[in-house]
């Protein structure tokens, strides 16, 4: 299952994770998508029910979303708890430590209050440090493919920054590296053994690619930062400069080589870091595209009934939905979509984005 999920995260990599909670403080809440996502959870996990596994990844998601949003403590804390419960699920696998899932794991334990250096018994700051290589990069350790990208790395450098890490600095540094002169922030690393790790070191059409979901992740884990220094800043700005040169003039977003259309889950993590970087303008304007795929209030005696509030990955999947439904096959589409739109639907409500 561990391996299905991990094919999962490949497929789906420009959706990956959100991630960060930040956004302006007078962010008012999406309650339906807050609401709907509450009722996707079993005891506090996401349960994939298509193929009977607790999906411990996105269930994190869930609790990033449902904190940005507001008004879900309770939920929030319900997931923190089940997933310290099962924190050695999540990260490692038959001797296998997943360097990501770590360092995600240490976001989710310091954004919701909880112990980074006892989560479920799990000192994860140590564990997490174990995994930097002497060059800042992050590596899974265990007989599988390596599997850590600049996704985990924004998580490492976020994590490991706040937790008082002595190798914060490195981490932040390589992370730093995968950003391209242009201001984007690739996927994916260079092969361990080249010698050049910088993003203009790579292809710019494979290996170091644009990537819009990766960059704005990028954004707000670096924007969580506490005391950024100047650096950061400087490249916090530069990729936001990038995102509002690539978003599309109706306010949407497409993701990375392989989610190059406009969809809900790049528009929402886009839309996400501009608001939490006061780009107030460009949030709402991609707010007010994904709110067009959201399920309204009035959907009783439809297939949709029960499900207002969540929000499809684009036009063909709502239609999909009102037509028929969201089955198991089609729910965890709807709720990685519903999670990463979800919060940047907050800033439809802020004022001053309405304002500019």
């Amino acid at each position: 299952m561990r391996h299905l999920f991990r094919l999962g995260a490949v497929l789906v990599a420009g959706l990956l994770t959100v991630s960060v909670i930040a956004g302006p403080a007078d962010a008012a809440r999406d309650d339906r998508a807050g609401g709907w996502l509450d009722r996707q959870l079993t005891d506090g996990l996401v349960h994939n029910d298509q193929f009977d596994f607790d999906d411990h990844g996105l269930s994190a998601d869930f609790a990033f979303a449902l904190k940005a949003i507001g008004g879900q403590g309770p939920t929030v804390r319900q997931i923190r708890n089940a997933l310290a419960g099962e924190v050695n699920a999540w990260t490692t696998f038959q001797g296998s430590v997943f360097a990501g899932s770590v360092a995600k794991a240490v976001v989710l334990a310091q954004v919701t209050k909880g112990n980074d250096r006892s989560f479920g018994g799990v000192n994860l700051v140590k564990r997490l440090n174990q995994r930097v290589r002497k060059n800042g990069r992050i590596q899974d350790k265990g007989p599988a493919d390596d599997s850590a990208n600049t996704i985990g790395q924004a998580y490492a450098a976020r994590g490991l920054t706040n937790a008082g890490s002595a190798k914060a600095d490195e981490v932040t540094t390589f992370l730093l590296k995968q950003q391209c002169a242009k201001g984007y922030f690739r996927l994916d690393f260079a092969p361990r053994s080249q010698k050049k790790q910088r993003c203009d070191a790579g292809n710019p059409k494979t290996t170091s690619a644009p990537d819009p979901d990766v960059t704005a992740l990028a954004v707000l884990q670096l924007n969580g930062i506490k005391g950024k220094s100047a650096e950061v800043q400087a490249a916090i700005d530069s990729a936001t400069a990038w995102l509002l040169r690539k978003q599309k003039d109706n306010g949407s977003f497409g993701g990375g080589k392989t989610t190059r259309a406009s969809n809900a889950n790049s528009t929402g993590l886009a839309g996400w870091a501009l608001g939490a970087t006061d780009h107030c303008r460009a949030a709402a304007k991609a707010g007010r595209w994904a709110r067009e795929l959201q399920v309204p209030g009035s959907v009783g005696g439809t297939p949709l009934a029960g499900e207002n509030g969540a929000v499809a990955y684009n036009r063909s999947g709502y239609n999909a939905g009102a037509g028929d439904g969201i089955d198991d096959t089609e729910r965890d589409q709807w709720r990685r979509a519903t999670a990463q739109a979800g919060p940047g639907l907050s800033f439809l409500a802020v004022k001053k984005c309405l304002g500019r």
